[in-house]
């Protein structure tokens, strides 16, 4: 019996939403005895904006020096222990994980979170990002830097904002200029996820 991912996920949909959360990504690894269903949660966008009001308005509530509200997750072990009983019970019920043996994981998707649809990228403009690509893009699969904008289709990263690792082999001869932003097709992106700046 094969495992249904998009069932799963549109249950974990469904169950975080009762919740006030988001789904925001969703992993399944291992084999036999030793599988492991790990679901990333956050609270949804409007909760997200009440509770970072509170907090700006707040001196109890204290965000972490230097992050940003937007973003942070908001989740809590609460949110964690009731989703996870919640949804664990569904699972079980519905026998959408197919075989006695899993260990279900569920957690905020942290600093370094991934970035996958349009949205993400859109809501983490101005935040620092970490980008692999499909193909190269001026010579150069890898990239860090500050996201400036996006519009849906392409994003623009500012690479002075951070030190690049990897940058294009020189070919003899000739001098190489690091340009200081750089253009990425959405759809080039392989893997993104924040950087953290704390």
């Amino acid at each position: 019996m094969a495992l249904q991912l998009d069932t799963i996920r549109a249950t974990a949909d469904r169950i975080a939403a009762s919740h006030s959360l988001d789904l925001v990504d969703l992993e399944f690894s291992g084999g036999a005895k030793f599988r492991t269903l790990r679901i990333f949660i956050e609270k949804n966008a409007e909760t997200r904006a009440k509770l970072a009001a509170e907090a700006a308005a707040s001196d109890e509530l204290e965000l972490p020096k230097g992050v940003p509200a937007e973003i942070l997750s908001f989740v809590t072990h609460e949110d964690c222990e009731l989703f996870t009983r919640d949804f664990g019970t569904v699972l079980d019920v519905e026998d959408l994980i197919p075989g006695a043996e899993y260990t279900l994981e569920v957690s905020s998707p942290g600093l370094e979170r991934k970035l996958f649809k349009p949205a993400d990228f859109t809501r983490f403009t101005g935040s620092l990002i970490k980008v692999q690509t499909f193909t190269a893009v001026n010579a150069n699969r890898h990239f860090q830097g500050r996201l400036t904008a996006f519009d849906g289709v392409t994003l623009a990263l500012d690479l002075s904002a951070i030190k690049q690792k990897n940058k294009p082999k020189k070919v003899a001869g000739q001098k190489t200029a690091q340009p200081q932003t750089v253009e990425i097709a959405f759809n080039n992106i392989e893997k993104a996820n924040l950087i953290p700046e704390i």
